[in-house]
């Protein structure tokens, strides 16, 4: 399952690792977009199998950003 962003903007921080267990509407990521940020969540609970952003990176609306297994 991939989770993508919902909108554009800088990936402010991720904040889970590979490997890490994860609950249904836990914050994965922090977007930052027009001076707010905005938290990235999980919508179903799964495993972080890969994670295809960096810190500081630009994204837009609809990027995979985390692959949940």
């Amino acid at each position: 399952m991939e989770i993508e962003a919902h909108i554009s903007g800088v990936v402010w921080k991720i904040e889970c690792a590979v490997g890490d267990q994860v609950a249904a509407g836990d914050t994965v990521a922090v977007l930052e977009s027009m001076k707010m940020e905005m938290p990235v969540e999980a919508d179903e609970p799964g495993r972080v199998k890969e994670i295809l952003c960096a810190e500081g990176e630009k994204v837009n609306e609809g990027d995979a950003l985390i692959i949940l297994e």
